[in-house]
C-alpha cells in the first residue's frame, strides 16, 4: 500500500466530471482503493473521492464508524425536503472549513469494493460525506454550495470563536 498525494484545489483533476469505473475488480482499482484508503486515515479524513488522489473515476471512501466503506458509480438522491447545516472541511481545502446546507437524508447505491450492487439510506454526518465526496465526481467543491461566505474560516480561527462562545 501507499500514500498518495492529494490534490488541491485548482488542479484540473478536480474540476471536471469523473468517469465511470468499467472494471471494479481490476486489479488496479483494487489496489488504488487499498491506497485511498490508506492516504485518508493518514491524512486524518472521513472521506477521499478518486480526482483527490488524481485519478478521475466516480469511485469514493468514507468511514462510517469504525468501518470503510467504498462506493463506485454512485448515485446520490435526496430524501425529503429537510435541509441540514453544518461545517464541513476538505482534504483538497487543507486547513478552512465552511457552513453548508444539504438535504438531511439521501439514498445511495453503486458498486461496492468486490464490484457489487449496493444500495442504502443515510441522515446525519453519513449523509453529509455521502454528498460532498459526490460532488468531488463532478467538479464540485463545498465552497460551490456555500450559501454564506461569512461562514467560512480558517480552523484555528473557527476554534478561537466557538471557544468565545462557549
Amino acid at each position: 500500500m501507499a500514500i498518495l498525494k492529494i490534490a488541491r484545489m485548482g488542479h484540473p483533476v478536480l474540476l471536471g466530471r469523473a468517469e465511470e469505473v468499467t472494471d471494479p475488480t481490476a486489479p488496479e482499482i483494487r489496489r488504488l482503493i487499498r491506497d485511498m484508503a490508506e492516504t485518508m486515515l493518514d491524512a486524518g479524513g472521513i472521506g477521499l473521492a478518486a480526482p483527490q488522489v488524481y485519478q478521475p473515476l466516480r469511485l469514493f471512501l468514507w468511514r462510517e464508524g469504525q468501518d470503510l466503506r467504498v462506493l463506485m458509480n454512485p448515485e446520490i438522491t435526496p430524501l425529503g425536503e429537510d435541509r441540514a447545516t453544518a461545517f464541513e472541511g476538505c482534504l483538497s481545502i487543507p486547513g478552512l472549513r465552511g457552513e453548508v446546507e444539504r438535504p438531511a437524508r439521501v439514498a445511495w447505491r453503486g458498486l461496492d469494493q468486490n464490484g457489487l450492487p449496493v444500495a442504502g439510506e443515510a441522515e446525519g454526518l453519513t449523509a453529509r460525506v455521502l454528498q460532498h465526496e459526490n460532488d468531488h465526481l463532478d467538479g464540485i467543491f463545498y465552497l460551490m454550495r456555500m450559501n454564506d461566505l461569512t461562514r467560512l474560516g480558517f480552523i484555528e480561527e473557527l476554534a478561537r470563536l466557538s471557544e468565545e462562545d462557549a
